[in-house]
């Protein structure tokens, strides 16, 4: 049985990655939240807005695809 990514899940990693998993509007409303500002759709372009947004996701893309083990 093949799990499916919540839509939190799906925005994560196309904030982080770049690569949308979902719909751009997903992406978008996490951005925003992520960065506490509005975002023009354009602004995705400037690679210095994917560098911001991908160092504030970084934790939440993380706590996805890495699991710590206890020792």
């Amino acid at each position: 049985m093949t799990q499916r990514l919540t839509k939190e899940q799906a925005a994560i990693i196309g904030a982080y990655t770049g690569i949308t998993a979902s719909n751009f509007s997903v992406v978008h409303e996490y951005a925003e939240r992520k960065l506490g500002r509005p975002i023009w759709t354009h602004e995705f372009a400037d690679e210095g807005l994917t560098a911001e947004l991908k160092e504030a996701s970084r934790e939440d893309f993380l706590s996805i695809v890495y699991e710590e083990v206890a020792a």
